[in-house]
């Protein structure tokens, strides 16, 4: 294929993909009470752990908050649920570059992506009222704990993304074993370094920067990057 040939094929997956998300967008705007109940509920464990009886609501303090709020919520469900068909779209462009043997791992790729980040947000869910337990416990009890959707939301949504993220490690690395970029000897013999540098990053990455969310993602990344190394030695090599 020539460069034209390759930006027009570029272009058409790029338009798939945003309608994909578009579609998922407006899923997302009408599931947005559903899925706003369900962000809340660590703010209410908090709220009933330090205040108990008091109401968990969030507070709106600007006009338009409330829009913005839904729109933007929509918009980030509208990634995850159009996130198949983009990762499948991102794996097609891929594909031409690659031998017929390698091409057969397409659905694990996106399987495994997917699987991944709803993995890690999942993870960002479960501790995130761990963290807010830990700054909670930093103003004492004399402080009520009034959070307005636009902070609260943007942390929690932000770190849901960042584990996402950090959890696609494994298939990236996967994938760079696949292409003979790396070699499972190549991680093994650089695992302690690779370790100091997920704790380094994680530190630097994670928004709150409390030690709970440090540890939840960092762990697992470990875990991760010894399981790349059991696939590269006992699946790619027999291979």
């Amino acid at each position: 294929m020539t460069l034209v040939e390759h930006l027009a094929e570029l272009r058409a997956r790029v338009i798939k993909a945003a309608i994909a998300v578009a579609i998922g967008g407006v899923i997302g705007f009408f599931l947005y009470s559903r899925v706003l109940s369900w962000m809340v509920d660590p703010y209410c464990s908090v709220k009933h752990h330090y205040q108990p009886g008091s109401a968990c609501r969030l507070v709106v303090t600007d006009p338009l908050e409330s829009m913005t709020i839904r729109l933007k919520l929509a918009s980030y469900l509208g990634f995850l649920f159009a996130s198949p068909i983009v990762l499948w779209q991102l794996w097609r462009f891929v594909t031409p570059g690659l031998y017929a043997k390698e091409k057969r791992y397409a659905v694990p790729f996106v399987a495994s992506s997917v699987l991944l980040f709803l993995a890690g947000a999942g993870l960002a869910i479960v501790t995130f009222s761990k963290t807010l337990q830990f700054f909670a416990a930093f103003g004492g009890q004399d402080l009520e704990l009034l959070y307005t959707p636009g902070k609260y939301l943007n942390l929690l949504l932000l770190m849901m993304v960042i584990f996402g993220l950090g959890f696609e490690f494994p298939v990236i690395l996967v994938f760079l074993e696949v292409a003979h970029i790396l070699t499972w000897q190549r991680l093994a013999s650089s695992r302690r370094w690779a370790i100091v540098g997920i704790f380094v990053v994680d530190a630097i990455i994670t928004p709150s920067g409390d030690p709970i969310t440090l540890l939840a993602m960092a762990i697992p990344m470990c875990i991760f990057y010894e399981v790349a190394i059991l696939i590269g030695r006992f699946v790619l090599r027999r291979e």
